[in-house]
């Protein structure tokens, strides 16, 4: 049985850690700070749709690189 997941790094972080304060978003991963502070504690499933959203918006592309962020 082969995984459905997508190859991934275990973390979207790109260590450009700045906040974008009227949304509570990183502008170097996208994601929300709640996001961030469990992200260490989530489960595959609870990261997926993070992970949909960031794509989308398109913090992260192909090979893990992002297009966005400092």
């Amino acid at each position: 049985m082969t995984s459905s997941l997508p190859d991934r790094p275990l973390s979207p972080c790109r260590q450009i850690c700045r906040i974008e304060p009227t949304q509570s978003l990183c502008e170097g991963c996208g994601r929300r700070l709640d996001e961030i502070a469990c992200w260490g504690q989530m489960t595959e499933a609870d990261k997926a749709p993070v992970w949909q959203r960031i794509e989308a918006e398109g913090y992260v592309v192909s090979g893990g690189n992002s297009a966005r962020g400092g």
